[in-house]
């Protein structure tokens, strides 16, 4: 793994310098004195290069990292595969909802826990854009290795959605059957609040390694979910991260600005699903990603937009309207989707952005 450091210095004579300098310059050292102190932290990197493997509960990379993996099977050989990746502060664990559906379609599900998150090592600490979809090529290769021949799609929530955005358009992008976006996390600085990009920057550059509380998020009215149930097993979840990092914050809303960008060029086919409840990825950059998409009838694109949908889709109250879409959309990317709320460009833009 690498290690980042920091220095660290003695503040001895803080009562001499705590009168003889204003009180901000004061308040501006200590500030300075707890980022020089924060310490060193391990980046989730492998010990070295090896062959990719995946195996019955992880999945090893080309650096040598080990992704622990999740994978529910259907009875008989699978006539199609869905590999699919969670979202921020989570892991691969949640997609478990949509393993009955999938699985008595026919379906296998494959989830991995991305690095920095879930059960892999070290938890918290954010590996770098390109790691997390050079693992999404890997992941989708071996896939492809074990099952010739199949149908083979991707799946990403929130910031899943935006590592299989920049997956799908990478130079080195894997061939997959379509892809489908849960509520993608595309919320860059762009659409971001003046004192939101401002606080980041001063955040990262002072004290990235402060921790933010998801509890102070909920206590502002953010939630991710209706379902008081699905809270209650979000708080009991020991995998599921309460809290992260300021530095961490930064590099996601950078993957989002990229994610967003990367929307322009999404191929397809593709289901994208969106709530209009949606308390996490508000509908500004959603909107701008509705302006980007290519013309769905060269790179095909189907959306959803619930009403009173909230971020999680696959895990609120209305959760089983959107199981129904997306199981009847893998089993016939052309077909009727059950739902009824599929809207065209035009539509989501009135709905969302007038």
């Amino acid at each position: 793994m690498h290690r980042v450091t920091g220095s660290c210095f003695q503040l001895n004579e803080r009562e001499r310098l705590a009168g003889a300098m204003p009180r901000a310059a004061f308040l501006l050292l200590i500030v300075l004195f707890l980022a020089a102190c924060a310490g060193s932290v391990e980046r989730p990197v492998g010990p070295g290069p090896e062959t990719p493997q995946l195996n019955d509960d992880t999945i090893t990379a080309a650096d040598g990292y080990r992704l622990p993996l999740h994978r529910w099977l259907p009875d008989t050989a699978p006539r199609a595969v869905v590999l699919a990746l969670h979202g921020f502060n989570d892991h691969g664990g949640a997609f478990g909802v949509l393993a009955d559906g999938l699985n008595e379609q026919g379906m296998a599900l494959y989830a991995y826990d991305q690095r920095g998150f879930g059960g892999s090592e070290p938890r918290g600490i954010w590996p770098g854009r390109d790691l997390l979809v050079n693992d999404a090529i890997t992941a989708t290769e071996l896939l492809a290795q074990r099952y010739p021949g199949k149908p083979l799609f991707l799946m990403g929530k929130s910031m899943g959605g935006a590592v299989v955005m920049l997956t799908l358009t990478d130079d080195h992008a894997p061939v997959v059957a379509g892809s489908v976006l849960i509520a993608p996390a595309v919320w860059g600085e762009e659409t971001m609040p003046w004192y939101q990009q401002f606080g980041l920057w001063l955040g990262e550059t002072l004290t990235p390694g402060i921790r933010l509380s998801v509890d102070l998020a909920q206590a502002l009215g953010n939630e991710p979910t209706d379902d008081d149930a699905v809270l209650e097993a979000l708080k009991a979840d020991p995998m599921v991260q309460r809290e992260a990092r300021i530095d961490t914050i930064e590099s996601l809303s950078e993957l989002m600005d990229e994610a967003l960008v990367a929307s322009a060029d999404l191929p397809g086919p593709a289901l994208i699903l969106y709530g209009d409840e949606d308390q996490i990825i508000p509908a500004d950059p959603v909107c701008l990603m509705l302006g980007k998409l290519p013309d769905p009838d060269f790179r095909p694109w189907r959306m959803v937009l619930y009403p009173g949908g909230y971020h999680m889709l696959t895990r609120y109250t209305g959760a089983d309207q959107v199981h129904a879409d997306i199981n009847a959309w893998l089993r016939d990317i052309g077909g009727a989707l059950p739902s009824g709320h599929e809207v065209g460009r035009p539509e989501a833009q009135r709905l969302l952005c007038s």
